[in-house]
């Protein structure tokens, strides 16, 4: 009698979890129902990314494509001299020579990169001439300097007054020894690498009219590197992603610690799998964290990141990274990003 009674229960339970089962899998099958998507839209890392974003909407607001509208954009910084982490104008290694880096991507899986190139100052439109007239992803050094200057790209000194000044007072305490921004720490112990005052980078991810995506990224390295040394800025996977079917992302900080996470990859990755912006950003800091605890303390990371469907968010390890956002609603909106560390205080 016992055993009868335990089969039948065992039987209701078993039939319970079929219902379940195929409950649950009935509900896979449904069409959920489909969120407005918000575009054109346009993203950016740091505060000025509000000017680089307003010229990328004069080609989004008249239904242009994203990747012009990517490469418009992060121009504005790269030809901005009052902007030392970007194109002309900015820091120059610890050799006093300024070396560019960027990448750019677009709706269809193409990407072009350049990497520690000199005296171009848009190595944006090289990135994008390397990605639209050669066989190959990434060009650099004097290789991607040449291959400029038979494209049509003037030579020019990078090296401003103000910088080269920041780079004499740098030297002053100079310390070549191959430690972790060990150059940004004695030239400015107060700046925290990659941060606001220290950071490497913009990043621009764009969706169109057309529901395609394209990001670009570009940057002068790190202040006060060590000659040859390129950051995740061209680095495709590390700096910036892009899959149309999914999102983009983009980094900004020492990109040392990007690189070894593959982060922008990741983030995307991340959404594929249903992860929202921000909780895919967070996720790929996290990363950082669990992996190189005291070295995340104190440094710099942030991640953007915007999907298919126009939504976007941020996740940082410090306080102080920001973005900027434009559509249709506001075209000079700033936030600032969510972060893992608290503020030290003092």
């Amino acid at each position: 009698m016992h055993s009868r009674r335990k089969f039948i229960k065992q039987g209701i339970l078993g039939a319970a979890s079929i219902g379940t089962v195929a409950s649950a899998l009935s509900c896979q099958g449904e069409e959920k129902p489909s969120k407005a998507v918000r575009k054109p839209i346009v993203i950016s890392t740091w505060d000025f990314g509000v000017a680089a974003n307003l010229a990328a909407w004069e080609i989004l607001k008249n239904n242009g494509r994203a990747l012009d509208a990517v490469e418009q954009g992060v121009k504005v910084p790269e030809a901005d001299l009052k902007n030392t982490t970007v194109g002309k104008g900015g820091y120059p290694d610890r050799d006093g020579h300024v070396t560019l880096d960027a990448c750019i991507m677009d709706e269809l899986g193409n990407c072009g990169s350049v990497a520690a190139m000199e005296d171009i100052a848009h190595p944006i439109s090289v990135a994008r001439l390397v990605m639209e007239k050669t066989p190959h992803v990434m060009l650099v050094g004097d290789g991607a300097r040449q291959f400029a200057l038979e494209n049509g790209f003037t030579a020019e000194k990078l090296l401003t007054a103000e910088s080269e000044e920041a780079w004499k007072e740098w030297l002053k305490e100079k310390k070549y020894k191959p430690v972790m921004n060990i150059e940004n720490k004695s030239f400015a112990t107060e700046k925290l690498p990659g941060n606001k005052y220290n950071h490497d980078t913009i990043g621009m991810l764009a969706l169109d009219a057309d529901g395609n995506l394209s990001g670009a990224c570009t940057t002068s390295g790190m202040a006060f590197k060590m000659h040859g040394r390129v950051g995740d800025s061209p680095i495709i996977g590390a700096g910036l992603y892009v899959d149309n079917e999914v999102g983009g992302a983009t980094s900004t900080g020492v990109g040392e610690e990007v690189i070894r996470n593959v982060g922008s990859f990741l983030v995307v990755e991340l959404m594929r799998q249903g992860y929202s912006p921000e909780e895919a950003c967070k996720e790929a800091v996290m990363r950082i964290v669990k992996k190189k605890p005291e070295i995340a303390k104190d440094i710099q990371v942030g991640f953007l990141a915007l999907n298919k469907n126009g939504e976007y968010g941020s996740y940082a390890l410090q306080d102080g990274f920001t973005f900027a956002i434009c559509d249709s609603d506001k075209q000079d909106s700033i936030e600032k990003g969510k972060f893992h560390y608290k503020p030290k205080e003092g």
